[in-house]
């Protein structure tokens, strides 16, 4: 037998063992196999695997997002792609080009009246449309572009603007509605002007303020991340109901964690962006907090009296624009009065 150089006579009769650190073995070569095509060959057969991979990978995700929209009644992508969207305008706009955020402030004024009005009249209530966008525009403006005394005065107005054309709108009507029908078709006209154009006008006063867009940023991020803290610790830990017979899916677990998000954000905006002392953050949150929660549970709470899910279905994902300011438009009344209290304490 020949000895094979560098080997020992143990050896002999053991087949030789592959190296470790060995390459990757290539395909084998059929006999006169042209080597491009096995190589396309192989190239397929990675492309099917990766794609079999994706297909399994995305069939997990879409049952994980049917559980989620099952549960919170969300498509959850949709609401984070058109929510990212939506903030990324708002913050440019805030920063950079204000003229962007007005006519913002302005569209969504429209489209909140709108999606309330046309609620409220499918309920059953009355409502006018016509006045109630134009006063609740002119109301928006004002807050722009009057003194603050005027202002009040422009909110008185459009008050009895609305509660005047009803009044004459029922006397000319063929029907027989009762008086405390009519009352409550006024009291409810009231009730639209306060609740979108008046606080949307309130964030435009905040705007004429010196460094006021960065009030506006911070109010709004602190209602967000209240949110989101929400809606992630109440997805997860969610167990015991904060307001069954308003809104069942909201729980104390999730209020728990927008509490904590709501003050860590209220801190850090505070210091970051406005110059402020950490402990106002948490003031400032803890507001936020309180008139977000609330402003979510009395739309909620209107909701359910009108027996409807969503205000519109204009925004996919999120439902109308008042399902997304429901939590916003009450917190600028605290950010505006918070902006006249702590401003003084703003370090320069």
């Amino acid at each position: 037998m020949t000895d094979t150089p560098g080997a020992s006579p143990d050896d002999e009769g053991v087949p030789p063992q592959p190296r470790r650190d060995a390459p990757p073995s290539r395909p084998d070569l059929s006999e006169g196999q042209d080597p491009s095509q096995a190589f396309q060959e192989h190239m397929r057969a990675m492309r099917t695997g990766v794609e079999s991979q994706m297909a399994h990978a995305r069939a997990e995700f879409d049952q994980a997002n049917e559980r989620i929209k099952e549960r919170t009644g969300r498509d959850l992508i949709v609401a984070i792609l058109i929510g990212l969207a939506i903030g990324g305008v708002l913050l440019l706009s805030l920063v950079l080009l204000k003229w962007i955020f007005i006519l913002f402030a302005l569209v969504a004024t429209v489209f909140g009246v709108l999606e309330i009005t046309r609620a409220l009249n499918v309920a059953g209530r009355r409502v006018d449309v016509a006045p109630q966008v134009g006063a609740g525009v002119v109301l928006a403006l004002s807050g722009l572009l009057a003194d603050l005394w005027l202002h009040w005065v422009m909110t008185f107005v459009a008050v009895v603007v609305v509660a005047v054309w009803r009044l004459i709108a029922q006397m000319v009507a063929v029907d027989e509605r009762s008086p405390a029908d009519v009352l409550a078709d006024v009291l409810t006209g009231g009730f639209v002007q306060l609740y979108v154009p008046f606080m949307a006008s309130l964030s435009l006063v905040l705007l004429r303020q010196d460094g006021g867009e960065w009030w506006i940023i911070t109010f709004i991020l602190i209602a967000v991340v209240a949110d989101t803290g929400a809606y992630v610790s109440g997805l997860t830990l969610g167990r015991h109901p904060m307001a069954p017979k308003i809104s069942p899916k909201k729980t104390w677990e999730g209020f728990g964690g927008a509490a904590l998000a709501a003050l860590a954000a209220g801190v850090l905006a505070s210091i970051f962006m406005l110059g402020l002392p950490w402990w106002t953050g948490l003031i400032f949150g803890a507001a936020v907090l309180a008139t977000a929660t609330a402003g979510d549970l009395g739309e909620s709470m209107i909701k359910r009296d009108m027996g409807i899910k969503d205000m519109s279905s204009w925004l996919p994902g999120h439902g109308g624009v008042l399902d997304r300011l429901d939590s916003i438009l009450p917190s600028v009344t605290v950010a505006l009065a918070l902006f006249y209290l702590l401003t003084p304490l703003a370090v320069t």
